[in-house]
């Protein structure tokens, strides 16, 4: 069955004017607060907004939209050229933007066009009430590595932005911090380090984690779930009790302090990352080609390389790239469980936080999240290759 979608249809000024309005007034929160007046913000933004809906909806109507959307934009990036200067521009001219495009996506009721025509008002108010909790969580989350990656581009030693870096001043932007990175002793060490303990932690985990996965994956298993729980449990404990536990064991056989320690801990911490997704891509795993392949005379060995390795090899892989991430990333298993000797990329950040205030640490976590960012965009093109494999998608 198809939807029958809502029809476009011109709302009237009742309701088009105090949206906008209730939407001016608060974007107007924010520009009042930064100029100083909260309340003058809120009244002036709700006065423009709902102005210009009506000059753009009753006096221009629907055939000028596009000189309003670019008078729109062009007054807000001038307005803001004059109250911030270049930065103020940019942002002007996003509001600009936005609010061009809201006004007739409301006054028009564009909103309703991909909706079903028998949602109610409440309804359809929900429907975008949700996706805007939504989006506000997601920059909520998201703000801190915004912020953190123009830091590190400071010219100055400060963790703050510097008013050549507000005017967007070149002479406010230096890869001083990145050069500092590359040829500190300390930091290099610490990158050395890293790169030898995530590696092999992350082989570790992808041979237990797979392992464990496929035999839980048996039916005839015993105890399955109680097992299971017991594997992922290091996801749910807190890490500090995780840490201090590790502490206490490996001080008693001889492996606190040591490399092979730091690399058991980490496998211990990825090996749940990978039963999660390798678990998740058995679910829809045709076992009846095992069972040709046995028919066919292939040992247990090679059933597993050749039949059910290709097909899972996918959440092999994506467990993979988690638990790499899980060890590169971790500090707290590390401070209990490591030494001078195992002092990590992320131990180096925290130790540079804590004794002296360097920016170096705005670069390495800039680079942590450039390589976070194409780890995480391997996984999903991974995820979305494994669900073509299981036929759950279009190819």
């Amino acid at each position: 069955m198809v939807a029958v979608l809502t029809p476009i249809e011109k709302k009237p000024l009742s309701f088009t004017l105090p949206v906008l309005a209730a939407a001016g007034a608060f974007a107007g929160v924010f520009i009042g607060t930064a100029q100083g007046s909260t309340l003058l913000g809120v009244i002036i933004g709700a006065a423009l907004i709902a102005g210009l809906g009506f000059l753009a909806m009753e006096v221009l109507g629907h055939e000028q939209e596009r000189m309003v959307r670019w008078a729109v934009i062009a007054v807000f990036a001038v307005a803001g050229y004059l109250f911030g200067g270049l930065p103020g521009l940019v942002i002007g001219a996003l509001f600009g933007w936005f609010f061009s495009w809201f006004i007739y996506w409301i006054g028009e009721g564009r909103y309703r066009a991909h909706l079903v025509p028998y949602l109610t008002g409440g309804q359809v108010l929900w429907h975008y009430t949700f996706r805007v909790i939504c989006g506000a969580i997601f920059v909520f989350l998201i703000t801190p590595i915004l912020v953190v990656m123009p830091l590190s581009f400071n010219a100055e030693d400060f963790f703050t932005f510097t008013p050549e870096m507000l005017r967007f001043d070149p002479e406010g932007y230096s890869l001083k911090h990145y050069r500092d990175f590359f040829t500190s002793s300390e930091w290099q060490q610490a990158l050395r380090n890293s790169l030898l303990i995530a590696p092999v932690a992350t082989l570790l985990s992808v041979g237990f984690g797979t392992l464990a996965a496929i035999g839980l994956s048996q039916p005839h298993v015993p105890f399955r779930q109680t097992i299971m729980a017991i594997l992922i449990s290091p996801m749910i404990v807190p890490l500090i009790i995780s840490a201090a536990g590790m502490y206490f064991f490996y001080s008693r056989i001889g492996l606190q302090g040591t490399y092979l320690g730091v690399v058991l801990a980490h496998a211990a911490l990825g090996i749940p990352f990978v039963i999660i997704t390798v678990t998740a891509t058995l679910v829809g795993f045709d076992r009846s080609l095992t069972r040709a392949a046995s028919n066919m005379g292939a040992d247990p060995v090679t059933t597993f390389f050749r039949v059910q390795m290709p097909l899972i090899l996918p959440g092999v892989i994506s467990g993979g790239l988690f638990a790499f991430i899980t060890s590169f990333d971790e500090v707290v298993v590390v401070l209990f469980v490591g030494s001078a000797n195992q002092q990590t990329l992320p131990w180096q950040m925290f130790t540079g936080l804590r004794e002296q205030i360097s920016p170096t640490i705005l670069a390495v976590a800039t680079i942590l999240v450039a390589i976070s960012i194409c780890l995480l965009t391997t996984v999903e093109m991974l995820r979305r290759r494994s669900e073509r494999l299981r036929g759950m998608s279009p190819g």
